[in-house]
């Protein structure tokens, strides 16, 4: 017997059937159908975000963990107002459904100044978006929402949005009997004369390396594999814990650092798998590579994107290393020599981060002592972050040190909550900076009225410390429009009710950091960085172009 529901239910009916627990939204009068719904069947956790903003950075991060991640925003204004976190997804390679509504469809592209109407919504979603789809017609809105569910779980994964018209989500429709997942496409899988190939060139080569990227989260046994092997690993900072920070042969993401160039540069062979090869981590390309390069990536836009590769390989990079792990299981490249110069670069690299960050470090090693090995690191853009917390704090294992790939600033809180929300078993720290974290301050009360079990961590010196430093190097160390008025941050943390520590050194972070951790819930340190003292950034490395 044929059941009738409006839309809006339709769709938490497809979202139920694809195993999505949580929703991140702002309700409004253009998406209360799908609202109604999610709350009235009770099934799905629905997190009230301040801002649209911050509830796709919260799908975003979700998504890294769970596979999906859901955002329901506004129309118009609120839709614009998502569309940055949409390109952080981008980057990112974030499955996200962004559900936004639209006016009704009398009124749709008429300019008739219905109320939250804007001009030609879905070119800027599709701009911002892997995919962007428009439901017209009732009956085929299932059909469109497994869809592009479908699209954005698909390598290269990404945010895909879809617009509904109120008077879609609104009206009934007999509910289709199959509402479950519609299967990603596969992955390209490499030839066996590609196996080979790849597997003769790490034989013949003395002094072999591994650049490791985001394609590579899920291939932690065949990396660990190569490592064994005697070949070192270069990992991008979103794969940092693929290969375990405690593994002899891993060069962690040191990839600007004087000694672990050295050693790129002296390499006979790069294998760059499942990396995009950043400007921030390749000094915008200028980094030396070997001229045999050997790159494995599923996506074949990859190919010769940032550096001339001798042999492009479109492949999944679980199924190609697994398989070259094989073909080179009677092969021996420990090298006492080579591993000697892999062990000093790393440790020449760790060293000298370390002198730059002088009590920094110190705050780092706190941190990492406090924070449970299954604990999870979430980071804003900000100069810490960027320095100590991207390369120094250790992980052992992926998806612990989570961060913009964008390179955006404002996105660590809500990166925080989705982090926090997707793994209830586990102790998430949020490090943001003062500057940052006033762009989603509001996530705050979000973070609190959810009760998520995080501390958030905030590094305060008054401004844009990092782009003190780059006005410093690049423009004569004139100083323009870095200065920031600030809140006493552990007044606003007690006001919405939350336990807050003001620290100025590492010492007293030592205690503040392992009493925040201990308490379930919400907790916030603020860390004056003007009494703990200079932190010596001057932003990305780049060309001298100013």
């Amino acid at each position: 017997m044929t059941e009738s529901v409006n839309v809006g239910e339709a769709i938490a009916r497809v979202l139920e059937e694809h195993q999505v627990d949580s929703i991140y939204g702002v309700i409004s009068i253009h998406n209360l159908p799908i609202a109604d719904a999610v709350g009235r069947r009770e099934k799905i956790r629905f997190v009230a975000a301040r801002g649209e903003a911050g509830s796709v950075t919260m799908a975003d991060a979700h998504a890294r963990f769970k596979g999906l991640g859901v955002a329901l925003t506004s129309t118009g204004a609120g839709a614009g107002n998502a569309v940055g976190s949409l390109i952080e997804a981008m980057n990112a390679g974030s499955p996200v459904l962004h559900l936004t509504g639209q006016v009704e469809r009398e009124y749709l592209d008429r300019d008739a100044s219905f109320i939250h109407e804007t001009k030609d919504q879905l070119s800027f979603l599709k701009a911002s978006s892997k995919a962007a789809f428009r439901i017209t017609s009732p009956e085929n809105a299932v059909g469109v929402i497994r869809e592009a569910i479908r699209v954005a779980t698909t390598v290269p994964m990404g945010p895909v949005s879809v617009e509904i018209p109120i008077d879609v989500q609104a009206a009934e429709i007999d509910l289709p009997a199959n509402l479950g997942p519609v299967k990603a496409l596969q992955l390209p899988f490499a030839e066996d004369t590609e196996i080979t190939l790849i597997a003769e060139a790490i034989k013949k080569a003395k002094h072999p390396i591994f650049w490791i990227g985001g394609g590579t989260l899920t291939a932690v046994d065949e990396i660990k594999a190569i490592a064994d092997l005697g070949i070192p690993v270069v990992s991008s900072t979103h794969a940092r814990g693929v290969l375990a920070d405690d593994h002899p042969r891993t060069l962690g993401a040191f990839h600007n650092s004087a000694t672990v160039e050295t050693l790129l540069k002296e390499a006979d062979l790069l294998v760059v798998v499942g990396s995009r090869l950043r400007s921030n981590e390749t000094k915008t390309y200028s980094v030396a590579f070997p001229e045999n390069i050997i790159q494995i990536d599923a996506n074949p836009v990859a190919q010769q994107r940032n550096y001339k590769i001798s042999e492009f390989i479109c492949a999944d990079a679980k199924n190609t290393l697994a398989r070259v792990v094989d073909a080179l299981k009677d092969v021996n490249k420990v090298d006492a020599e080579y591993d000697i110069k892999i062990k000093i670069a790393r440790e020449g690299a760790i060293e000298a981060l370390r002198t730059q960050m002088d009590q920094y470090a110190l705050i780092c090693d706190h941190l990492r002592s406090a924070l449970p090995e299954d604990g999870i690191f979430v980071r804003d853009i900000t100069m810490s972050g960027s320095t100590w917390g991207s390369r120094l704090f250790p992980v052992q294992t992926p998806n612990k040190n989570i961060h913009s790939l964008a390179g955006a600033i404002g996105l660590g809180l809500a990166h925080a909550i989705g982090t926090s929300i997707a793994n209830p078993s586990k102790k998430v720290v949020g490090l943001v900076g003062d500057g940052g974290l006033m762009l989603g301050i509001g996530e705050i009360a979000t973070m609190v009225q959810e009760n998520t079990d995080m501390v958030l961590m905030i590094m305060n010196d008054g401004g844009y410390g990092v782009m003190r430093g780059i006005q410093n190097n690049y423009f004569n160390g004139r100083q323009y429009f870095n200065e920031l008025h600030t809140p006493d941050y552990k007044l606003l943390g007690e006001s919405m009710g939350v336990k807050s520590w003001k620290v100025g050194s590492a010492e007293e972070f030592k205690v503040a950091i392992q009493e925040a951790v201990n308490l379930n819930g919400p907790a916030v340190i603020e860390l004056d960085m003007n009494s703990i003292g200079p932190l010596k950034f001057a932003g990305p490395p780049q060309k001298k172009l100013y």
